[in-house]
Parts: structure tokens; sequence; C-alpha cells
């Protein structure tokens, strides 16, 4: 069935009530794994705009779907996350950070840009296709993506949802996004027998090892891939915790914390076994003497989801990477434009790590992201959505969405 990627007729995404969509989204904060109040907001506003196939699913996902009138057409997911990171001291806004405020041109307040304004855009954006999409969009906003990605990782292992291609509203500031560094965090954890700092005779100090280990880190810093496209990857220590806590006991714990910025293809075994060589090749084959030893791992956390759901998650974000003249990409970019300019959007990746890792890097869906905002408001206390751009970029998520399903088709 052919279809114009950029419509004239049909309903129109309705700003006003987008923005008041994502106001009180605001309004709830909805950290990491509390996201049920936001989850049922979404889902309120699903059945407002008349999604079919409304429901959570067991890990506290957002699930709807618009109708393509195609059976055989691709079908695109768009995507935001449910959670946001934590305000910090709410006297350090200038504009409280849930209030959702309107001033000078812009919605403030925390996850205005980082993502529920976007979330609200996107979301208002595909409900308007309703009765003109050839192939189905499904609008599934996810949990826990600020710590690794479990939502979407989960939804797509089940199959429950499978798009041929996704659409991210991470900011892009009205750019096409097409991948990002992954995340990795690998702990190297020195151990040796702990003792009162009077007699220092009595124990093993596991702090000892700490210079080797900076040293081998610093070896394999050097000598990092690069990729055309995203840049090098970045490898840095960014944390020593001790314990015993007490400053008159010798340590017998010390753990060395490492954020490790990977390129696509970068595993978390082969992370850790180039740490492993490297620390082996800096203390000696035969190890530390006595009772000091140490081990590599990747750092991981307990996740309980709003619905129940809990397991252990090691914290790492697949990297990913898209072509820039993959057929999505390039239909991507023609249909969006560029604001106030002629011609096709700027494409590029992002700075920082999205759900995309999981959707194209893992499972191998084409992911571009587009939506408005800048960048480097991202988890700051100055977080706000300029109401100008973000009018713009409603009226371009419809003709975006139908010209990834025309890139798809080919």
């Amino acid at each position: 069935m052919p279809f114009s990627p950029t419509p004239d007729h049909g309903p129109r995404p309705d700003f006003d009530a987008a923005i008041d969509f994502a106001r009180d989204l605001i309004r709830i904060p909805g950290l990491s794994g509390d996201e049920e109040s936001v989850c049922r907001r979404v889902l309120a506003e699903y059945e407002r705009l008349d999604l079919l196939d409304i429901r959570h699913d067991e890990w506290g996902n957002a699930i709807g779907r618009v109708a393509g009138l195609d059976p055989g057409a691709p079908a695109v997911m768009v995507n935001a996350h449910l959670d946001v990171v934590a305000a910090g001291d709410p006297e350090a806004w200038e504009h409280p950070p849930f209030a959702a405020e309107l001033a000078d041109g812009c919605l403030h307040g925390r996850g205005a840009m980082d993502i529920k304004g976007p979330l609200a855009l996107l979301t208002h954006g595909a409900a308007a296709l309703a009765g003109r999409t050839p192939g189905d969009v499904w609008v599934v906003h996810t949990v826990f993506e600020e710590r690794g990605g479990l939502g979407m990782h989960r939804l797509l292992e089940s199959g429950e949802v499978r798009p041929d291609a996704v659409l991210i509203g991470e900011s892009t500031h009205g750019d096409i996004c097409i991948g990002h560094r992954g995340r990795a965090e690998v702990e190297v954890v020195l151990k040796g027998r702990a003792g009162h700092a009077s007699a220092p005779d009595r124990a093993r100090n596991a702090l000892e090892l700490v210079p080797a280990v900076l040293d081998a880190v610093e070896r394999v810093a050097a000598h990092q891939p690069t990729d055309a496209a995203l840049g090098p990857a970045t490898l840095v220590p960014t944390s020593i915790d001790v314990l015993p806590e007490s400053r008159n006991v010798i340590p017998d714990r010390v753990t060395v914390v490492l954020d490790w910025r990977i390129l696509p293809g970068m595993k978390d075994e082969d992370l850790l076994a180039t740490i492993r060589r490297a620390i082996t090749e800096r203390i000696g084959s035969h190890g530390p003497p006595g009772d000091l030893g140490w081990e590599v791992r990747m750092a991981t956390e307990r996740q309980r989801t709003w619905t129940g759901h809990e397991e252990e998650r090691s914290v790492f974000m697949p990297g990913f990477g898209v072509a820039r003249d993959h057929p999505v990409v390039v239909a991507a970019a023609e249909a969006v434009g560029r604001r106030g300019e002629r011609g096709p959007a700027r494409v590029r990746p992002w700075a920082f790590a999205t759900d995309g890792g999981w959707s194209c890097g893992t499972f191998d869906i084409p992911t571009i992201g587009f939506a408005p905002g800048e960048e480097r408001h991202a988890h700051t206390n100055t977080e706000c959505l300029d109401l100008d751009e973000a009018a713009w970029a409603l009226q371009r998520i419809p003709r975006l969405l139908l010209a990834m399903q025309e890139g798809l088709a080919g």
C-alpha cells in the first residue's frame, strides 16, 4: 500500500493536550522501581486517545497500539522510559523539580526533557495516525531505563512486542540520532586481612594493591578502540570504596570502580578478561604476596519492578550504531528536515546511552532517536523543554513514523 511520509489529512496532534499530559507526568516523581503511578497515568492517556491492546506487562512497561491498515506493512514502535533520576536538593532548582511550571517559553522540572515531555509528544504524535498508518504503531514506555534498561530488555526478549523499527524519544534537539556508546561498570575487588591500625604487622592492607590496579587500568585505557561515528571507547576509575570504613582500621576489602564507555560489540566477558590480564601482567604471574588477593567482576544490583518482578542485574548497557545510509535513517532525516532551515535533519550519535542499546545493539532492530530538548540539560537542575521546539517536533512525529515504515518497505 503506497503512502506519503508527509500526510496533509487526518487528525493532527493536540499540542496543548500533550503538554498537559507531560505536566501531569512531571508531578509524579517515578524513580526506577517506583514507576507504578507514572505507568497508570500513561495507560489512562492511552485510553483517552483510543489506543488498542492497552495494558502493562509483568515488568511494568506501558503498552498500547495504533492499528495499521495493512497487516503486511512494517510495524514501528515509539518508546520513552517511565523512570527519572532523583532531583537532588529542591532548593538548588530555579523552578521546583515536580511543579511542572511553564515559564520563559519552557516547561520546567525533572523529566521535562528526559523524558516525560518527549514521552507525551511521542504518544500524541503516534495516536494521531489512527486510521492512516499502513503498519501498526506500538506505543511502549519502559521501566528501569535509568538503571540499565531492564524493561526494554525483558520486553523484547519475551517477544510480546517485536517491531520492525524503533523510534526512541531521548532528546536530540531535532536531529536524528543513530547510536551511542554503551556503558559497563566494572569492579576490581582487592582483598586483605583487617587489623587495628596500631598494629599493622598483624594485618594485610588491601590498599597496597591500589597503585598496581590503577596503573593496569591506565594501560588498558590508553589502547581503546575507536569508531568512526561514535568515537573512542573510554575507561576511567570513578570510585574507591573501602571496608571497614573506620579510619583506624586497616581495610581487608577495597573496591575500585571503573566506568567503561564501550563500543557496539564489546561484550562483558571480554572486558573482564582484558582487565584481569592487565592486572596479572602488572602484579606478576604468581599474584600478590601473602594474604592479598583480587577479583574482577561486573557491578550488579538487585532490581525490583513495581509489579514485583525481581532480579540481580549487571549494570551494563550495550552500545549500538545504525548506518547513515540505512533506508530508515535516510527516510527519517528527509521527513523531519531542519527547524528553520532547508534540507534533511542532521544525523549523529547521542553522547549518552539509551534503551536503543537493547533494541538495536542486542536484538538487531533498526533504532533511531528523535525528540526536542538539549542533551546538556539531562540529569541537571536546569532541566527544561523549549515549547516552540516541542510544538515543531510534535508536528513531525506522524510524518517521521510513516517515513520509517516507508523506508522499511523499500
